[in-house]
């Protein structure tokens, strides 16, 4: 199910008339049978764009489409959406067979074959064994996988999470995507996936959304967005570690980073931008003009972060990420190469990309 968002927005009055766009303007079109990940930081407005999909918040402007059909004013239950919340909202009374065919049971579907459902679902999502269990005899992955079940046993044409992993511990959360990735691609659904976690969306998404104060920042491939970032806000948030930034210039075609040469672009003009270089972006080389001193020497497995001091201003540092073959120790002076497809100059004013 193709589902297109069209102009879609939403704004928030308070009690004093002050309003607040959640969402601006919104145009995206999310492909049938993918998993989308919509990625942002708190208050970016992703989870009101899920709810807006889901029909429990009404736009304010715009509209959405499942296929050709228009469902912008089309109630919630007849969507044909399955939604999980971030606490799993289980019923502590019932049980795991119980919570799965709680939805069939409001459609009056015959109770044999609603068990017969359920117990497709949950051997789908592999807590087949526990039917018979209530929600806090199981561990926070399972009733995870209960809420799952539930939301997939009526066949929706849209599945839609809503931050569904940040009650789980690291390894849960770990395994936990995998399966959802997994029981995506087993059932073809349409899936959208609210998070503000980068490497969540980035390892289970096949596009992300990445949204910013209610707009959209940049929709692709996550190792796309991630090579190919459109501003500086996006370079940021995806990376870890974080990008490294430092104020430079472009001069006759040079990009300068404290009077040294690192790369060239094909405009002449002369300005001060932005330059932000990965930390896997630097090559160790035995002579380069860039040859800066060594403050600190992190040794993580097989890579080496380097943590030097920026050469703009000293109370700063920022990290390179160097194999760890090179026995670098602290107070070094390290030549490096800038790798220019990690190399990105952003406008210093707008933070816009410039392209070179």
């Amino acid at each position: 199910m193709e589902i297109k968002l069209q102009s879609l927005t939403k704004v928030f009055v308070a009690k004093d008339k002050k309003e607040t766009i959640a969402v601006n303007n919104m145009d995206i079109t999310i492909p049938s049978g993918k998993l989308i990940g919509l990625l942002g930081p708190s208050g970016c407005g992703k989870s009101t764009t899920l709810y807006m999909i889901a029909g429990l918040l009404e736009p304010t402007a715009g509209n959405i489409y499942f296929g050709d059909e228009d469902v912008t004013n089309t109630p919630p239950e007849l969507r044909g959406i399955g939604l999980v919340f971030q606490n799993y909202a289980l019923y502590p009374h019932m049980t795991v067979a119980q919570n799965i065919m709680f939805p069939l049971e409001n459609i009056k579907v015959p109770k044999a074959e609603a068990l017969e459902r359920a117990q497709e679902m949950a051997d789908l999502v592999g807590i087949g064994e526990l039917m018979n269990r209530k929600p806090k005899e199981l561990s926070g992955g399972q009733q995870q996988r209960v809420a799952i079940a539930r939301a997939l046993v009526k066949k929706p044409r849209v599945l839609l999470l809503d931050e569904p992993l940040s009650n789980l511990d690291a390894r849960l959360r770990l395994q936990t995507r995998e399966e959802i990735k997994r029981i995506q691609r087993e059932t073809g659904i349409t899936t959208i996936f609210v998070t503000h976690d980068q490497e969540e969306a980035m390892s289970i998404s096949d596009e992300i959304v990445l949204m910013e104060a209610g707009i959209k920042q940049q929709v692709g491939v996550p190792q796309d967005v991630y090579d190919q970032p459109n501003n500086l806000f996006v370079a940021k948030f995806l990376g870890t570690p974080p990008i490294n930034t430092f104020t430079g210039k472009l001069e006759d075609g040079k990009i300068m980073l404290a009077g040294h040469n690192i790369g060239k672009v094909k405009e002449k003009t002369s300005q001060e931008v932005l330059i932000g270089i990965r930390p896997e972006g630097f090559n160790v080389v035995e002579k380069s003009k860039l040859t800066l001193p060594i403050y600190m020497v992190e040794t993580i497995g097989r890579d080496t972060a380097l943590i030097i001091k920026d050469p703009n201003d000293e109370a700063k540092t920022f990290r390179a990420i160097v194999d760890s073959s090179h026995r670098i120790k602290p107070g070094d002076n390290v030549s490096f190469d800038i790798k220019p497809d990690k190399l990105y100059v952003f406008n210093k004013d707008t933070g816009d990309l410039v392209k070179w």
